[in-house]
């Protein structure tokens, strides 16, 4: 027999970013304890969709924890309490029969509300459109043994590599930075050959985006570090720090 709770959930519901916004409460009776976070979200829509109410808007495409789009601040944790997990692969036996469960979107200037838990996350695009790239012509991709990488400097580009950029960071952070992401975009690049052409002009282009688009500075908090669902390390952002510095000073 499948063991089912009941919820009481507080949702953020803001028609649209120039609209207030306000937390409206629904029960939700009957929730499968297997079911994930977003399936617990479809079955409320559901419901509201039965009484003629408008559904609560939320982000989401691949649900495996692996595109970055769903994310929402649940109990004022972002992607909910579960430690390196994605809100879509959230499941509901986290939660106890009985609960109430509060849902509001990530809080950030560079993150604009644009309706109910839905905001706008194009400050990330635009930042890696300045140099999360590599632009040198190297024709057919060659073996993969054909460039030699030490083992530690492979891992440690794999594990930045694993970002999926879902701001999960920023809305952690009380400076609203997006230090953990840049990072992560920088040293991806920055540990393999591949990446080393465009370093210097990577680094301060990444930074300077972020800083145009108003994401606050790191305090070393390293509340970014916790919320982060794929476990990126804060030591990306020391890492970042050393190239940016060093860029400054070779340039200048």
């Amino acid at each position: 027999m499948t063991k089912t709770i009941s919820l009481t959930l507080k949702v953020w519901r803001q028609k649209s970013g120039n609209a207030s916004g306000k937390f409206v409460t629904y029960q939700v009776p009957t929730v499968d304890v297997n079911a994930s976070f977003l399936e617990m979200l479809d079955v409320l829509n559901e419901q509201l969709l039965l009484k003629g109410e408008d559904p609560i808007a939320f982000d989401h495409d691949c649900r495996e924890g692996i595109c970055g789009m769903c994310g929402a601040v649940v109990n004022g944790q972002p992607h909910g309490p579960q430690r390196k997990t994605t809100m879509c692969q959230l499941h509901m036996r986290q939660f106890q029969d009985g609960d109430t469960i509060t849902i509001e979107p990530y809080r950030a200037r560079a993150l604009p509300v644009l309706r109910d838990l839905v905001v706008d996350r194009s400050a990330f695009d635009r930042v890696v459109q300045s140099g999360g790239y590599v632009s040198v012509k190297t024709g057919q991709a060659p073996d993969a043994n054909a460039i030699l990488i030490p083992k530690q400097d492979a891992d440690l580009a794999m594990d930045a590599a694993q970002c999926i950029g879902c701001a999960a960071c920023v809305a952690a952070c009380p400076n609203a930075s997006a230090m953990l992401f840049v990072s992560a975009k920088v040293s991806h690049f920055a540990l393999l050959p591949q990446g080393q052409p465009e370093r210097q002009n990577r680094v301060l282009e990444m930074l300077a985006t972020m800083d145009r688009e108003r994401f606050g500075n790191c305090s070393n908090e390293y509340q970014c570090g916790a919320a982060c669902p794929k476990g990126i390390s804060v030591s990306n952002i020391a890492r970042m720090n050393r190239d940016y510095l060093s860029s400054k000073m070779r340039l200048s």
